[in-house]
């Protein structure tokens, strides 16, 4: 796979998201509100993906301060910190990445202005190397859990695109294929912005994993024909009880799961779990542009001007209809994991 985000030469080089599938094309952030804004308009996306980005938006700034006296530089980094943080609301990845690159930085008080920035850039990149790291982890936590000859749903896109490398719920597809199961995804398309049918579906195909590309309102149907036999999803925020947001649609997905007894498993590293956060109902949810429900791709209009919209980018799904969440420490009901990660 190409590289989600990565730090090359002095710029934070990101793979334009929205330009996929039929272009691949990279965006050369030289400055941190750049930064911002690609995470703004899904240029990058995905919660692990957003957090790595912030981390290295942090570290862009940091190193285009050009005071040499410390308190002048502390209050800039803290100003930019605070514009990385308000790109978007929801996903728990961004605002931990950024607390982790301000404890980085208290962490070298009293050192030079270089010397920090050469500290904070080399964070970032371990913010990145951790990430695949824990992708991998889960990947084989997961696929422990599917068998060969299974199909697997998911929504959204939680593949390598949405983290810096190898994926979250792809991540356990992924490890299960590289074992030699012999395994099918089912991938819903995800309106309105189609990350399961721009994105999915491509790096799936990447990889030459099969997968079939469906409306998302064709799931329930599938199900009851017996052609899904687990769902397997992303996450952007688990709160405390095991509530998660994800993607709009995914609580649909859930809901159907349940009516059809299949097994719906949620992938997600620590940094997505906010035991702050004590239920789904405390979880923020972003609204976004009404243009992305109606009019594909901003350009084509589908709707009539002027129509009445709602757009939220998430959904909660409650924990009881989750059968587990699976971690880089294994595979947990919702509900035992404020006791695994309570540190």
């Amino acid at each position: 796979m190409v590289p989600t985000v990565e730090w090359k030469d002095g710029v934070v080089r990101l793979l334009d998201q929205s330009r996929l599938p039929t272009h691949v094309e990279f965006l050369d952030c030289r400055d941190y509100r750049t930064v911002a804004q690609a995470i703004r308009e899904l240029k990058v996306r995905g919660a692990p993906a957003i957090g790595v980005t912030a981390a290295m938006g942090v570290a862009l700034g940091a190193c285009s301060i050009e005071t040499t006296n410390y308190e002048e530089f502390a209050k800039a980094v803290a100003s930019i910190c605070d514009h990385l943080a308000g790109s978007r609301p929801t996903a728990v990845n961004l605002f931990w990445a950024i607390g982790r690159m301000k404890q980085k930085f208290e962490a070298l008080r009293g050192r030079s202005v270089t010397v920090i920035q050469e500290e904070l850039v080399k964070e970032s990149q371990t913010i990145l190397d951790e990430d695949v790291a824990l992708c991998k982890a889960m990947g084989q936590h997961g696929s422990a859990l599917i068998q060969s000859g299974q199909t697997i749903l998911t929504h959204c896109n939680a593949g390598a695109l949405a983290t810096a490398g190898y994926g979250t719920a792809l991540g356990v597809v992924r490890a299960a294929w590289e074992q030699g199961k012999q395994i099918r995804v089912i991938a819903g398309e995800t309106r309105p912005v189609l990350q399961g049918a721009r994105l999915t579906a491509w790096e799936l195909m990447q990889d030459k994993i099969p997968v079939t590309l469906i409306t998302d309102n064709m799931a329930g149907a599938l199900m009851r024909q017996g052609k899904v036999h687990l769902c397997v999803v992303g996450a952007d925020r688990i709160a405390a009880n095991g509530d998660v947001a994800n993607k709009i649609g995914t609580y649909s997905v859930a809901v159907l799961a349940r009516a059809h007894s299949i097994p719906f498993y949620v992938a997600a590293p620590y940094s997505t779990i906010d035991l702050e956060t004590k239920s789904g109902a405390d979880i923020p949810i972003e609204q976004r542009d009404p243009i992305e429900i109606t009019a594909i791709h901003g350009s084509h209009p589908v709707a009539p001007e002027g129509v009445e919209v709602f757009n939220p980018a998430f959904d909660t799904t409650p924990a009881d209809l989750i059968t587990g969440i699976i971690t880089e420490r294994g595979v947990f009901k919702p509900e035992e994991l404020a006791a695994q990660f309570k540190s």
